[in-house]
């Protein structure tokens, strides 16, 4: 096994947290901000997570929505290693079916070689989107092909990513630069080190994938809270010990959302069930304010998806929010907590994250 990259995958939990906490950042963008601003406070929140103790910080593949400013992950990433110099780096996730995976392999071997050593290459079957985008991108309608292909891609993308191909395939003499080709030729002094590799899932199949793969595997608990546990279990009970891990290594990821006071987190994360709602009823855009949403007149329908998708935010204060995360941790048994705050204001999501860090005791900068 190797002993460095387990290392980097584990991390360490700081201050009275149970597990590594770490960040999930949509690149959320509110009606009346720009992408600029969004993008802007993701910076204040990957250097407040540097500074704090958070393990690491990822960004999602997302198309074709006006509230979500994060369609090129490794952009956004290569934009936050030169504002920071410790926190982990890494896509929650690139959804591999819209790429081809010699593309990815040169996105992140650029990516490893701007912040050797903490970066991290989290890939998902889903479009992050909806079908039409997803054909617009893969420039195919055959959609269920590109999901059912996921692990030969994976699998093509390992081997872009390790450098070795065996005799005789096609792509023997295809190279992905940066990438561990460099160290072995003539001269060559390049590292041979490669960002760790998780398999995202909000069903089943990536679970049992990572498992049989022996990969860490990150779960969508913050969209698919119902299938949680049954993922986890079949993730631990489907694992096998690989060079990456002698033993199954899950994060979840957390929707929460931490104000000074209760009232508030009630106005934030109504804002963000309205987001919500207009999303699933196909008319995506920016997060509305929350005095928009208190505003508006939430059919029957509607008010029982709030209800639902609201459950399942841990918000308040932020003791209430630590005692949420606890409970979650323990009910789990997740090794990692990756936390999203989803908030109309970068403002309201940056005090979050201080919030959270404050209720844990997280270390302050010096």
């Amino acid at each position: 096994m190797a002993a460095d990259a387990a290392e980097e995958i584990r991390g360490t939990a700081h201050g009275t947290a149970p597990v590594p906490l770490s960040v999930l950042d949509l690149v959320t963008v509110g009606a009346g901000r720009t992408a600029t601003d969004a993008l802007r406070t993701s910076v204040d929140i990957a250097r407040l997570a540097e500074n704090r103790g958070f393990h690491r910080y990822w960004v999602a593949e997302h198309h074709s929505m006006p509230g979500v400013a994060s369609s090129s992950p490794a952009v956004i990433l290569a934009h936050l290693a030169a504002h920071t110099d410790r926190v982990r780096l890494g896509s929650g996730g690139v959804m591999l079916p819209n790429h081809a995976p010699l593309v990815i392999a040169e996105q992140f071997g650029t990516l490893e070689a701007m912040a050797p050593g903490r970066v991290d290459l989290g890939l998902g079957r889903a479009p992050g989107t909806d079908g039409a985008t997803a054909a617009a991108l893969r420039r195919t309608d055959r959609l269920n092909e590109g999901a059912d292909d996921f692990p030969q891609q994976l699998a093509e993308l390992l081997r872009f990513l390790d450098d070795d191909f065996p005799d005789g395939h096609p792509y023997r003499r295809i190279h992905a630069v940066p990438g561990p080709v460099q160290a072995t030729s003539p001269g060559g002094v390049q590292s041979p080190h490669r960002p760790p590799v998780w398999l995202l899932g909000s069903s089943g199949f990536s679970a049992r994938l990572a498992g049989t793969l022996g990969l860490p595997f990150a779960f969508a608990h913050h969209f698919s809270a119902q299938n949680t546990v049954p993922a986890l279990d079949l993730y631990r009970e489907s694992f096998r010990p690989s060079a990456v891990l002698d033993a199954p290594y899950a994060l979840i990821g957390v929707s929460a959302l931490a104000t000074d006071d209760e009232k508030e987190a009630r106005r934030q994360v109504l804002a963000a069930a309205l987001n919500m709602v207009r999303l699933r009823t196909g008319r995506p855009g920016l997060v509305p304010t929350p005095e928009e949403a208190e505003a508006y007149d939430f059919s029957p329908m509607e008010e029982e998806f709030v209800a639902s998708w609201n459950s399942n935010v841990i918000h308040g204060t932020a003791d209430e929010v630590r005692s949420g995360l606890d409970d979650l941790q323990k009910r789990t048994g997740a090794d990692e907590l990756m936390l999203t705050a989803n908030a109309h204001g970068g403002d309201v999501r940056l005090r979050s994250y201080e919030l959270i860090a404050d209720a844990y005791g997280l270390p302050t900068p010096a």
